[in-house]
């Protein structure tokens, strides 16, 4: 590999590598998940046990033990808090994956940084896609428990990808931008541990917005997930429409944090050699 050899950080050179990798992308996707289950009894179906399993210990907790609900109106009324709070954490656990995997991901793959040509950029993209599987198995394990216990869910679901789409380039390039720091910085990965944490307890996943003072509000709302988490629970379980505004406003935002990410990365790899 040319290590010093300019690479083009445009948003047009951004999409042009996606689009003309993107059967590299996809094949490497496939092998990094499986790869993860390879060798457990199970396999692959882990994928589908473990957020099957985790929605049934919220259900038990928060409906029968604590007996929590959301109870803030009488839409949100009408889903059961377990429901309520599996898609925030379906949510979080999107980015989160990206996050924590992101510091130490050129560190793993030395051998495409040193020894072959390989568009490096890409494996960020093959992370965010392996986290896009598992969050898509927990969003069907969703529906079926939808189907259980309050029924049909309206037409709006059909909006859900609408939701969720612009979640993508934002964790595209914040992917981006940790994953060159951590090949410089590798105590970047000991503390994003505390960052994806504090993202959790600083949305509202386990509360609704509404029940925050006024004067903090805006601080939830920077949150990178707060957005993606409401038009979901509107569009998923309350038969809502989303806040066309707020989205559309986060999804402009998005866009623009995957460029600042790409122009990051182009700009760094050219040291990564040498530091790894």
């Amino acid at each position: 590999m040319r290590p010093y050899e300019p690479h083009q950080s445009s948003p047009l050179a951004m999409i042009k590598s996606i689009w003309s990798h993107r059967k590299l992308i996809i094949q490497m996707t496939r092998r990094e998940i499986a790869g993860r289950y390879k060798g457990s009894l199970l396999g692959l179906a882990w994928s589908f046990f473990n957020p099957l399993l985790m929605l049934s210990v919220y259900t038990f907790v928060f409906s029968f033990v604590f007996k929590v609900r959301w109870a803030v109106t009488e839409e949100v009324s009408k889903a059961d808090f377990a429901l309520v709070l599996f898609v925030g954490l379906i949510l979080h656990a999107l980015l989160a994956e990206v996050l924590t995997r992101a510091p130490g991901h050129m560190i793993a793959n030395t051998n495409y940084v040193k020894k072959v040509i390989f568009p490096l950029e890409i494996l960020t993209l093959i992370n965010v896609g392996a986290a896009l599987f598992h969050a898509f198995i927990s969003f069907v394990v969703l529906l079926f428990a939808m189907l259980t216990l309050v029924g049909i869910p309206q037409w709006t679901i059909l909006l859900l990808p609408l939701t969720v789409f612009p979640m993508i380039p934002l964790i595209l390039g914040i992917g981006w931008i940790l994953t060159s720091l951590g090949v410089f910085l590798r105590d970047i990965g000991q503390f994003i541990g505390v960052i994806t944490t504090a993202i959790l307890f600083l949305a509202p996943v386990f509360y609704p917005t509404s029940s925050l003072p006024p004067e903090f509000r805006y601080l939830v709302y920077l949150n990178p997930i707060t957005i993606p988490i409401e038009a979901t629970r509107q569009v998923v379980l309350f038969g809502q429409l989303p806040n066309w505004l707020a989205l559309g406003t986060y999804t402009l935002v998005s866009f623009f944090t995957a460029w600042c990410g790409f122009y990051w990365f182009q700009k760094t790899r050219k040291g990564f050699a040498d530091v790894i």
